[in-house]
């Protein structure tokens, strides 16, 4: 039995991996269709990350080993995070290994290196896409952890999938301090992932773009890599938001491990499926924020989860 769940976690690891770039891909077709532009490839993020690994890296003179080894961590802890978010089970092994704390921990260690990698080179737009990409985070995290810690409050744990495995196999119940974090979630969704109205992932525009001003200076592999954790990033926040607010469908510790993982899958690709075409239809509607008004949306995201915290502590006073 021990053997089956790593087998489950490996599977979980390398659908997250494949899907990934899918799923960015799907994103960006989605928005084409809804901008009536011409849509282009669901394959297209296959390609550039093809393109980019044949490629010969070329590095800044004054690079040091940290720009060159920052992709490779950056990977890395996209992977660790993969395996500990419960996509397609909640028995993995990994999830006695960490908790959702030590995810949010993961991801931050991600961005810290990003950072520093940015400003290793000293590019002027780099540093500035450094300084923003902090500042970001330093307000969405916060509201990333009250938003966990209401679910938590609600499992009586911190482990996403012992989490994930409690809300969906009780009974079924409405739970009004979920409706309010499932908001902030989605504020810091779009926020932690470079999306509209927080950032643009298209644009190039040096005074306005964040996630794109960390990369200028990376080709080839080392560019590919980070281009992969974007998207193994935005991948597993859309997880992360599933294993939350919709657990149902995955495979639970009650129920027989290989057939439930093998309905878990199709069920894990319809909610892609949808929440990529609502992501895709968010960033549609809301045009692109000033970057001074970047800190009000995501104080926004603090404050509804704060008030999911206070409506739950209410309600079981």
């Amino acid at each position: 039995m021990s053997g089956l769940r790593w087998l489950i976690q490996v599977i979980e690891v390398l659908v997250a991996l494949l899907a990934a770039p899918l799923f960015a891909g799907w994103i960006a077709q989605c928005r084409a269709v809804l901008q009536n532009r011409t849509p282009p490839s669901i394959w297209l993020p296959y390609r550039n990350l093809r393109k980019l690994l044949t490629k010969e890296a070329v590095l800044a003179e004054h690079a040091s080993p940290l720009f060159r080894i920052a992709p490779y961590i950056v990977f890395g802890t996209m992977i660790c995070a993969a395996a500990i978010v419960p996509s397609l089970s909640t028995n993995l092994p990994f999830s006695n290994a960490a908790d959702a704390i030590a995810l949010v921990g993961l991801l931050a260690t991600a961005r810290v290196f990003m950072a520093l990698a940015a400003m290793d080179v000293g590019t002027a737009f780099g540093t500035l896409g450094a300084r923003r990409e902090m500042m970001v985070g330093f307000l969405a995290e916060p509201a990333l952890l009250i938003v966990i810690f209401v679910a938590s409050l609600i499992s009586q744990s911190t482990a996403l999938p012992t989490i994930a495995d409690r809300l969906a196999t009780e009974a079924f119940a409405l739970y009004p301090s979920l409706a309010f974090t499932a908001v902030a979630f989605a504020l810091v969704l779009l926020a932690e992932n470079a999306r509209l109205p927080v950032d643009n992932p298209a644009t190039h525009l040096e005074l306005t773009m964040i996630h794109e001003a960390l990369l200028l200076e990376y080709s080839a592999r080392h560019l590919a890599l980070m281009e992969w954790s974007a998207a193994l990033k935005l991948f597993n926040y859309a997880c992360i938001g599933m294993a939350l607010f919709v657990p149902w469908g995955a495979a639970t510790t009650e129920m027989p491990t290989a057939p439930a993982l093998m309905l878990a899958i199709p069920i894990l690709a319809f909610k892609l499926l949808v929440s990529g075409a609502v992501l895709a239809f968010a960033e549609t509607a809301f045009a692109k924020l000033r970057v001074f008004r970047v800190p009000e949306l995501l104080a926004t995201a603090f404050l509804l989860a704060v008030l999911g915290l206070l409506v739950h502590l209410l309600l079981q006073g």
